[in-house]
Parts: C-alpha cells; structure tokens; sequence
C-alpha cells in the first residue's frame, strides 16, 4: 500500500468513521486511553459527541412488559434491541434481565453490552440497573431480611457482610447499578414503604446506609440511595407529600444519611424523590441536586430520576405547561438520567433548540455520566464472565448469612411468665394466616426458596412435638369460617403460636398507605376467639410496620416482631421460640399506643408549653412526653442484663475534646445473649430548642452468662453541636446528660460540661 493510500484510509477513519470497533484498527483516540485521568477522557469524548448523543446518554431504555420491547415468549430481541440504540446508543438500561435464570440474564447483559460498544457510533457502554433493597431483584438470587429488620440487629457489621454478598451476586448478572439502599425515615408507620427503611433514626439509618453501599460498590456496582429526600414523611404517612419543613429540620434529621453516603461511602448516584420540598419537586430542585449535593457534599456521581418522575413533575405537580418543558427544568436542576423510559429526555434537543436549556447545562449532566462509566472501567471491561452467576446462585454462604441475619432480626416485644422459650410442649398449634407462607416485603428476589414459619417449626421442633396447623382466617376480608378449625386444633394442643400481620402490595407496600395500624380482616377476632382455650398463646407478627395492639395484647402470652425476615425467616424464628437462638433483636422504631399518636418518634423538638393532657381511655399523661407502648430501642431477651460504673474520663470538655466514658454491662442470667448497648444525649440548655434525647453511638456485644464486660467509648466533639440561627454548627458551653442503656428508657446517666463555646 502506497504511504499517500495509507494517509488518505487513516485520515477517513478518524473524521468520518470514528465508529467503536472499526477505530482500533485505525487510530486509538483519547478517551479510549485508559491510561489519561477519567477527566481527560470525559471531556474528550464529550466534545466528540453530537447532541442527540448527549440526551440518549440521560435517558434509559425499560425492557419489559408493556414497555419499548417485549415478546410474549420472554425473550428479547437482539434486533429490536439494535434499532432502539441506533448509531446514538443509550446511557441506560432499566431492569432488562431480572426475570432470567442467571446464566441466561448474564449472557443476555452482554449481548446488549456488546451492541452497545460494538454497533453504535462511540462505543459508550450501558448501565443495567436492578433493585437490591434486601438482596438483588433477581430471579433465583439470595433475600435477606427486609431492611426494617436489618436495622433492628444494630449490626453494622452485618450490614457489611450482606451488601458485600448483595454486591457479588448483582455484579455477577452484569448488572452495573442498583437502586438502593432506601434512606427515608420511617418516622410514619402509615405510610406503605417504610418496610424499605433502616428505621426512625438519622444516625442509625446513616450507619446502615454507608455500610450498603461501601460493600456493594466494592464489586464494580454503583448504588442510588433513594428518595432524596424527606418522601415519607408528611401528610399523615402519605407517599410523595410536600415536605413543607425547615431547612433546620431538612439538615439535622432528612439529609443526615444522604450527606453520610456521600462523604463516608463515596456514592456514586442518588435518585431524586417524588415529593416537593416547600413547593419545589425534588426532581427539579436546583437547591437540593446541586447547591447542596455537589457544590457543598462534593458528590460526584449523577442523579436518577424516579421512575416516571418527569411525568410526574408534569401531571400531578404541573411544573411546566408540557412535559418536555418539565424535563428541561429538573435536567437543569441537576436530575441527570430520566428513569425507565426512552420519553421526555430524548427530546431536549428541541428544548435547546427553543432556549428552554441550554448544550452546556446538557453536557453538565453528561459529564457526570460519563465520569462513573469510566471509573467503574466500562470501557475496558464492559463483559461479565458468564458462569459466575451460576456459581454464586443460591450460594450456601449466603443463605446461612441470610438465617444470621433473621436470627438478630427478630424482636421480643413480651414474654410474659416465660412462656418462651417453648418448653415441656408435646403437641403445639400453628394458626394464622401468615403461618404457611413466605412473605419476603417489597422489591424482593424473583424465585426465592423460602421457609415459612410453619415449616420453621417443623424443621426445628417437629422431632420433639407435634405440631398441627389451621389458617383460621385471611389477611383481609370479614370470613370466619376458619376458626372453628383453629380453635379445636388449639384445645388439642399445649400451646399456641399465631402467625398474624400483613403481606406487601397487599396490606402495606408502594403505593399502600394506610389510615389504621390495626390488624386487617377479622385478624384480632381470631386472637380473641384462640385466646379463650386459656393455653399459652405466642403471637407473632409478620409485617412491615408496627400494629396497633392495644386491643388484644394483653391476652397474648408473648408477642414476637419478625417484620419481613427473609428466606430463611422460618427457621430463624423456630430456632428462637425453641430457645436455640437467644432472640437480641431491638427495635428502630417507636411504637404507638394508637394513631392518635402519630407521629410518635424519639428525636423530635419539646412542646412549647407545660400541663396539656392525653387521654388513655381512663388514664392521663402530659401531652409533651414520649410514651410510646414500645419505645424505640426496645427488645426483650431471654436473659438479663444489668448496667453498672459508669464513668466519665472527664466531667469538664474543652473546645475540641471528645468524650470518653465507660460502662459494665452484666449479664445477670443463666443463658448467653447480646446486647445492644445504647448511647444518647441530652444538650440541657439549649438557645435552639433541641431533642430530649438523640442516639449517639451504640455497640452489639455477646456476653456469656454471669460475664460482666466494661465497654469504652468515645464521642466526637462535633457530636456536641447543634445547627444555630445561620445554619452553622455550634457548641455551646453548658451541661450535657450521656444515657446509656438497654433502649431509650431504661439506662444509666452521667453529667458533663462544656466549658468553651465552638463554631463553625
């Protein structure tokens, strides 16, 4: 070949072809050069990008039913699949493989992968998302408990141990981003979702956060914490409500475990909520994507949008007079990709074009897009090994993590007379409607193996009693045909446990709300009718919030929480009721006595005035204290602890000093047993009224019967302070409670002093 022919064919190729695969026969360009910074590579694939590039990149392909591309068979076509990403490409894929055996969803990730980075004009990679809330969504994939029940193990650790299993098994189905973990507060029990979160506490929903998303991201997978933010708590529970708070509130209580993920964990996306913040939609809140979340966290990843949230945005809080005027406001805002569909962010080209946004407010998003594709090294490694999801799948490492994590989950609410653990029973009844069932919670793993409580039982005790089952009644509906049956199986039996409570996308779940906490149906009527045998009753509660069971608690023996637990929920709970398993559970919760008393929530600001009442039926209370029926922190364990000594390393802190202190914890019973150690404060005196008590730090520990332990602790001096007038944190000098203890309640105090005022 002639060095003029050579010239002119290399020359073609960089001008006119620059398609992906056909390049690295000619010349390699720069943001195919792994070895420039991702900076250097973004900005010089951005410039080569035209805009119709640029909005495919934000915008997400939805495979499935009803969707761009379904066949009735449940196999995709590769052909359609190739038409929709044309010469453009597309940024993103939403939920394409879920539904697949793992080997099959693997290879089919790859094969769109591979028409990604070997047909379109710039060879720009895919992201495949999934949800992973307790597990990947994924048929066959490991469910660990409900993330309600993980944050009632206090265990970190834990958390750490199954976001990092989570982070294999999602990787290995080359899916490259998950939506999750959830870091609402479930600071309202009527509303559905609140299953999905780690409970009422920022500081404790903060610590499980981080640690999901160091251990899922670990594994080349991005995590999107959602709903960014304050989605679940207004309006009585509502979803999606405008959160009309303070920007103080905003701060100290709704952004703490975003702000954590973002600086503790490094996270790479966000979705942004459905909701309004003082009349502004997340979605397109310049303030909270940007101001906030990049300028002042420094985050550095892209935002999600809800899934349908530009139409959203349009319909029900008409922001705009068209929907493609609506997408213009939130991709302007900082709401980088449009969730599920190929619909309004495909055309803000002609938002451009009409001066609604502008080529740079769109190459701003693009840039926060391409940037993670290069760091997770899409672009060198856009395939995943097929057999490694086949290897992972129903892994037995991970489902013994699964039973660990139930057997920490569960909580004891009463055992009245020690009816637990079960003992000296040779013929035990099994009632209720969740007995025979799995019931997993929302966006839980496809195909799952579970263990129902009745078959827990079975596993773990059948050898040594009989044990008999009767439904007795449905979740919902008025029909008591069933008791009967229940009834004489109980009057045959030693003892009873009744498997009661809810069951997502039916009593409670997305779009679920509820109005009454009571248990549904004729529920209650049943407890009562089996309470009348007169033998030892257990009644366990299978649900993704509390109930309100002020009407039939006292005729249950013991009451057992189990909230969503998993795969291996059913044995975990046969193993406590038998006394194999010493039940350590607390909850993150408050439970209340009524809806009444809704909200009903431990970190919340004092009453502004003294002697006001709540009535009880007979009984008064002063209308400012917390009286919860279960406060939070609380579970029982089938041993005992007492508190002793404790002691602070100092009684006067100076400007920058952390605090140290100690405490004994004695395990005065016979049985061996972990305890979650609690750690609040109280600023006394305060200019901007401030919480009776906020959790601090806690820590689980085993000790063995008769054991005492001394545990030491330090507090962060920035732990001290409080948001002032201009939002600055500050520390005044003055006197501080530390309560430590079992739950919230029940605990030892100490007093110290700050002598020299601190701010920011």
């Amino acid at each position: 070949m002639s060095r003029i022919k050579f010239l002119t064919i290399s020359l073609l190729c960089v001008t006119v072809g620059l398609w992906a695969r056909p390049m690295e026969n000619c010349v390699k360009l720069p943001y195919q050069n792994s070895k420039l910074s991702v900076e250097e590579r973004v900005e010089d694939l951005l410039g080569r990008m035209t805009l119709e590039e640029k909005v495919y990149q934000m915008s997400a392909l939805r495979l499935g039913e009803g969707d761009e591309i379904f066949q009735t068979s449940g196999e995709y076509s590769m052909e359609d699949i190739q038409k929709q990403l044309g010469r453009h490409g597309v940024g993103y894929l939403s939920c394409p493989t879920t539904d697949m055996p793992a080997e099959k969803a693997v290879k089919t990730g790859n094969q769109i992968q591979k028409i990604a980075v070997e047909e379109t004009r710039l060879g720009i990679p895919v992201i495949i998302d999934a949800e992973a809330l307790h597990g990947c969504r994924a048929l066959g994939a490991t469910s660990y408990p409900q993330s309600i029940a993980l944050s009632c193990t206090w265990n970190p650790a834990l958390m750490a141990e199954i976001a990092d299993a989570i982070g294999q098994e999602t990787y290995s189905r080359g899916i490259t981003q998950v939506l999750s973990p959830v870091l609402d507060l479930a600071r309202d029990p009527r509303h559905g979702r609140m299953e999905e979160c780690y409970g009422e506490d920022p500081y404790l929903a903060a610590c499980m956060g981080v640690e999901f998303v160091k251990g899922v991201q670990k594994h080349g997978v991005v995590c999107a914490p959602k709903h960014f933010v304050a989605n679940f708590v207004t309006d009585g529970g509502r979803d999606s409500g405008n959160a009309g708070m303070s920007e103080r509130e905003l701060r100290e209580i709704h952004m703490v475990p975003f702000e954590a993920v973002v600086k503790k964990a490094g996270v790479k996306s966000l979705m942004a909520a459905y909701n309004s913040v003082d009349g502004i939609p997340c979605s397109a809140n310049r303030w909270l994507l940007t101001d906030v979340l990049r300028n002042e966290w420094g985050f550095d990843g892209y935002v999600v949008s809800d899934w349908s949230a530009v139409n959203h945005a349009y319909g029900a809080l008409k922001i705009a007079p068209s929907p493609e005027e609506a997408a213009a406001l939130c991709a302007k805002a900082g709401m980088d990709i449009e969730l599920p569909r190929l619909k309004w962010y495909v055309k803000l080209g002609e938002m451009v074009k009409q001066g609604k946004i502008s080529e740079e407010d769109i190459n701003n998003n693009v840039r926060h897009i391409l940037k993670v594709k290069f760091q997770l090294g899409l672009f060198e490694h856009p395939y995943v090994e097929e057999h490694l999801a086949e290897k992972l799948c129903d892994a037995p490492q991970f489902r013994n993590l699964a039973r660990k994590a139930a057997r920490q989950s569960i909580v004891l609410l009463k055992n009245e007379g020690n009816v637990l653990p079960l003992k000296n029973i040779r013929k035990l009844a099994v009632i209720g409607p969740n007995a025979d069932v799995v019931q997993l919670g929302g966006y839980s793993a496809r195909g799952v193996k579970g263990v129902s409580p009745l078959q827990g039982i079975k596993n773990v005790l059948g050898k040594q009693m009989e044990v008999s089952y009767a439904k007795g009644c449905d979740l919902t509906g008025m029909n008591k045909s069933g008791f009967a049956d229940a009834v004489a199986k109980v009057r045959d039996a030693d003892a009873c446990v009744m498997v009661m409570g809810g069951a997502n996308w039916y009593t409670g779940g997305e779009t679920r709300d509820r109005n009454s906490l009571d248990l549904m149906g004729v529920q209650e009527d049943l407890i009562q009718e089996i309470s009348n045998t007169g033998k030892p009753l257990i009644v366990v509660l299978v649900e993704g919030r509390p109930v309100t069971m002020t009407r039939w608690m006292e005729k249950a023996d013991a009451i057992v929480m189990m909230f969503y637990a998993g795969e291996e929920g059913g044995n975990a709970l046969a193993e406590i009721l038998s006394g194999k398993v010493n039940p350590s559970g607390k909850l993150t919760i408050s439970y209340p006595h009524t809806i009444g008393d809704l909200p009903m929530c431990l970190l919340h600001r004092p009453y502004g005035r003294e002697g006001n009442i709540v009535e009880y039926g007979q009984g008064k209370i002063p209308s400012s204290r917390y009286v919860p029926l279960y406060p939070f922190g609380y579970g029982l364990s089938y041993t005992t602890f007492k508190y002793d000594n404790l002691r602070m390393g100092k009684n006067k802190i100076n400007s920058g000093e952390d605090v140290q202190f100690t405490v004994d914890v004695t395990n005065t019973g016979k049985m061996d047993g972990d305890e979650i150690v609690q750690v609040y404060l109280t600023d006394l005196y305060c200019r901007i009224t401030q919480s009776e008590k906020k959790l601090k730090l806690f820590q689980r520990i085993h000790i063995p019967a008769g054991e005492t332990r001394t545990l030491s602790f330090t507090l962060p001096y920035s732990e001290l302070a409080f948001l002032n007038e201009h939002l600055k944190l500050e520390v005044e000098p003055g006197d501080f409670d530390l309560f430590v203890g079992k739950d919230c309640m029940e605990g030892l105090s100490a007093r110290f002093k700050v002598i020299n005022k601190w701010s920011e």
